[in-house]
C-alpha cells in the first residue's frame, strides 16, 4: 500500500471510501475500497478533494477480494442459483423456488481454508420465492491466489456446494375424512389449508373428496385418486387414537407399504407417510391445519424435490422437532425442523 498522486494511479486500486459530501444534500461514498481507478475518476477525485490516494499494487500470486469472491461463487454455485454483482467485496446466492441443498461437507471443508468464507441457510429449507440463501467473501482486501484456487479445487470434487432443486408438480389428490364434514353438520376447514401450501409449492390439488369414518370409504377414494392419475395422495383428519379415527387403518387397507406412522416432531406427531405404486400416500393430523408450519412442512417440500422419504429420515427430525410456537410465525427462518 502506498500514497500516490491521484494522476498517477489510474489502474491502481483504492484501499478505503472515499466520501463525497454535498452540503444539506448528501453524503455517502464517492468511491468505494476496492475500487480500481480510472482516467474518468480523476475529476471527481479533485473534486472531493483528493490529490493523493492510498492504493494497491498488486503483486504476482495476490488477487483481489472482488475477483477472489467471484471465483469462490462460480465454483459453489450448483442449479437454480444466480450470483449477486459484487458489492464490498461480497455476492450473494440469489435462489430460485426449490429446496435448497447445501453439501455441508465441502461448505465446511472451504470454510477451514483459512481467510475464506462461505456462509449459507440451513440445507433443506424450503424456498417458495425468489432469495438470498448463501453468501461468500474473503477477509482482507488482498488474498494469496492459491488459497482461492484450494477452494476451486475442492468444488471441483462434488457436483455442486449451494444448489437449489426444482420443486416438481404434482396432481394431488385430497380425501377429507370424518362424518361430521361428510354429513355436514362442520364446515371442512382442511381443504383450502391444503390447496394454498401445494400451490405455494407449485402443485395442484386435482380434486377433494369427502369420507365418513368407515375405513372402506376412505381406502376407495384413495384407490380411485391413483387410479385417476394422483401422483401423490392426502388424507386429512382421522389421524389419532380415537376409536372413530380410522384413517391409518384405510391407508394400509390399500395395500401400500408404511414408512411411518408417528413422528417425532410438534406439531406432527400423528403423522403416516405411505406409497402405493410409487405413490406417496400423507394421512395429515388436525395440527396441518392450525400451524403455519408443521410435519407437513418438513415432508412435502422434500417429496415434491424429488427425495424418497425413509423412517431413517424421519427419526432425525426429533433434533428441533419442537417448534417453540413464537408469537409472529416466521417459518422457514427459525428453528423448526433444522
Amino acid at each position: 500500500m502506498k500514497t500516490v498522486p491521484v494522476q498517477e494511479a489510474v489502474g491502481m486500486v483504492l484501499c478505503h471510501d472515499m466520501t463525497r459530501i454535498v452540503p444539506g444534500e448528501s453524503k455517502g461514498p464517492a468511491f468505494r475500497k476496492g475500487h480500481v481507478i480510472s482516467a474518468g475518476d480523476i475529476p471527481m477525485l479533485l473534486e472531493i478533494g483528493k490529490e493523493h490516494v492510498y492504493v494497491l499494487n498488486l503483486e504476482k500470486g495476490r488477487i483481489h477480494e472482488n475477483e477472489a469472491a467471484e471465483r469462490i461463487a462460480k465454483a459453489a454455485a450448483g442449479p437454480g442459483i444466480t450470483l449477486s454483482p459484487v458489492c464490498e467485496g461480497r455476492i450473494n446466492f440469489e435462489a430460485a423456488p426449490g429446496l435448497l441443498s447445501v453439501n455441508v461437507e465441502a461448505l465446511n471443508r472451504i470454510n477451514s481454508i483459512d481467510e475464506v468464507v462461505l456462509a449459507t441457510m440451513h440445507d433443506g429449507q424450503q424456498v417458495t420465492e425468489a432469495r438470498p440463501v448463501a453468501g461468500t467473501r474473503v477477509v482482507p482486501l488482498v488474498i494469496d491466489e492459491k488459497k482461492i484456487e484450494a477452494v476451486e479445487a475442492i468444488c471441483a470434487e462434488y457436483p455442486y456446494v449451494v444448489g437449489i432443486r426444482p420443486f416438481m408438480h404434482r396432481n394431488v389428490g385430497l380425501v377429507t375424512t370424518g362424518s361430521e364434514v361428510y354429513h355436514g353438520r362442520i364446515k371442512d376447514k382442511f381443504g383450502p389449508v391444503i390447496r394454498k401450501k401445494f400451490s405455494r409449492l407449485g402443485s395442484t390439488v386435482m380434486d377433494q373428496r369427502l369420507t365418513s369414518d368407515d375405513p372402506n370409504m376412505t381406502r376407495d377414494a384413495i384407490l380411485d385418486f391413483i387410479a385417476e392419475g394422483a401422483e401423490m395422495v392426502v388424507v386429512t383428519g382421522g389421524m389419532s387414537v380415537d376409536p372413530d379415527d380410522q384413517t391409518p387403518t384405510a391407508i394400509r387397507s390399500t395395500g401400500a407399504e408404511v414408512v411411518t406412522y408417528g413422528s417425532p416432531t410438534f406439531p406432527g406427531v400423528m403423522f403416516m407417510l405411505a406409497e402405493l405404486a410409487g405413490v406417496p400416500i400423507l394421512g395429515l393430523p388436525g395440527c396441518v391445519m392450525y400451524y403455519r408450519a408443521s410435519i407437513f412442512d418438513l415432508v412435502v417440500p422434500r417429496l415434491l424435490a424429488g427425495e424418497k422419504i425413509t423412517r431413517e429420515d424421519i427419526v432425525p427430525m426429533a433434533h428441533g422437532g419442537f417448534c417453540a410456537t413464537c408469537e409472529v410465525c416466521r417459518y422457514p427462518v427459525c428453528p423448526f425442523g433444522k
